[in-house]
């Protein structure tokens, strides 16, 4: 199924791309450009997951089983799709009669972002309603009410489901904003501190606001960002489980399946309205392309809440008989016997920095020292800190240069370089560890 959506999304973005094209209209010739780069953009993506789809696919199939035990947990996410066809109906109405407004731009952009946030949130209601009910089942057994969880997902979680439908969105797209960042820096120290700094604090941000908080707070009724802290600190607690919930491509998977529904909107309602209305087949296009996603994520919300429940469940009571054979289990035991870092991802490579570090042999070789023992790292940290780490094994004097080995590569993967010098205080340090570069290329 994750591969039949990854390559769909792919083969309907292109084609429908391609039919936009060919109505040989302005707008209509820039949506199709668009889709058509999109699309080559998921083909890449899906080359690049393919080692995870395999324990993707696991992890939905062992996800839903409990779904069978729960009759009508459909019914909400079902209720969420017909009142997000009305909601939409009306919203159709208002951006029609914006044109009239003194600022008609303005005021379309403010009733889209108002859109997706209140798709958002109705998602997020069908969200909370499953995760409660499958999150008690696996914590403690009971067969809590499909209808109790609705009214409460409406009432009591309201506000934490609003809260989260506005920020998770924007902290995961700003999250892979800095990823991208990180790996696209080259050799640019000052990009690079910029990508790095970035990337920190987005994942410091992302502790305080996730999409696995949905669990606990449905489950515990937790705050937003309560339960954003305490579901990732129980990932933490499980050696190699961050690692591997940050590599689930399920959000991407249900992302995908929405773009691949407004996809097939667009050749719907383009192909009529260049048929019967030519001049606003772009406007038409465009509305069906955000209308159908919008609907098609809200029914995604079943499936991508059981998914996040059975990984937070698993973080919380690993040793259930319900998690006996489960993929998640698997994995972190061949992750923890080969050492891995994550779930079936290939390094990303570094191209290994020529060593530019000022100062005398006895400045470098008591940089190196206090590097090892602790002291002032962060001031005393050569600039190209990311691509080697000097370790030095043997800091007894100034007057003899230590043993260095060179790391290159990622943390994830790397190999050590050993190079011991044996002319001591003639060598210098930096041409030391220069050499080292240029013996690992």
């Amino acid at each position: 199924m994750v591969t039949v959506i990854l390559w769909s999304a792919f083969g309907v973005t292109l084609a429908v791309g391609s039919l936009l094209m060919c109505f040989s209209m302005p707008a209509t010739v820039g949506l199709g450009v668009a889709l058509v780069v999109f699309s080559i953009g998921t083909g890449l993506y899906a080359c690049w997951v393919t080692r995870r789809v395999g324990f993707t696919a696991r992890v939905f199939e062992k996800a839903v089983q409990p779904v069978d035990k729960f009759r009508g947990l459909n019914g909400p996410a079902y209720l969420m799709v017909a009142a997000g066809f009305v909601w939409i109906s009306v919203w159709c109405v208002a951006v029609i009669g914006a044109v009239n407004f003194r600022f008609p731009g303005l005021t379309i952009l403010a009733l889209v972002v108002s859109l997706a946030w209140t798709a958002e949130v109705m998602r997020n209601v069908a969200n909370l309603t499953a995760s409660r009910v499958i999150a008690l089942y696996y914590l403690r057994g009971m067969q809590s009410s499909v209808q109790f969880s609705f009214q409460r997902a409406l009432s009591y979680n309201l506000g934490s489901a609003c809260l989260g439908s506005l920020f998770v969105p924007t902290i995961e797209a700003l999250r892979i904003l800095a990823r991208g960042l990180n790996l696209l820096e080259g050799e640019d120290e000052f990009m690079f501190s910029c990508a790095h700094c970035c990337l920190n604090v987005m994942n410091a941000v992302f502790e305080f606001g996730n999409s696995w908080a949905f669990v606990h707070i449905a489950a515990y009724g937790r705050g937003f960002v309560q339960a954003s802290r305490s579901t990732w600190n129980q990932f933490e607690g499980q050696p190699g489980m961050p690692a591997l919930a940050d590599a689930d491509i399920t959000s991407s998977v249900c992302f995908l399946t929405g773009v691949t529904s407004g996809a097939l909107c667009v050749a719907l309602a383009g192909s009529w309205t260049f048929v019967t209305h030519k001049h606003y087949t772009a406007t038409v296009s465009l509305m069906a392309f955000y209308v159908g996603y919008l609907m098609t994520r809200i029914g995604m919300a079943l499936p991508q809440a059981c998914v996040g429940c059975y990984y937070v469940c698993y973080a919380e009571n690993p040793r259930s008989r319900l998690f006996e054979d489960s993929p998640i289990g698997e994995r972190l035991n061949k992750m923890k016997e080969d050492g891995q870092d994550a779930v079936g991802v290939a390094p990303t490579p570094r191209f290994v920095h020529a060593i530019m570090m000022r100062g005398t042999e006895h400045s470098d070789t008591e940089a190196c020292c206090n590097m090892q023992r602790g002291k002032d790292a962060k001031r005393r940290r050569p600039p190209c800190h990311r691509a080697w780490k000097a370790d030095v094994t043997k800091c007894t004097s100034h007057q003899s240069i230590p043993l260095v080995s060179h790391r290159v590569g990622t943390q994830a993967s790397h190999r050590l370089i050993k190079v011991t010098p044996t002319i001591p205080e003639t060598i210098n340090l930096r041409k030391l560890l220069f050499d080292a570069t240029m013996a690992s290329d």
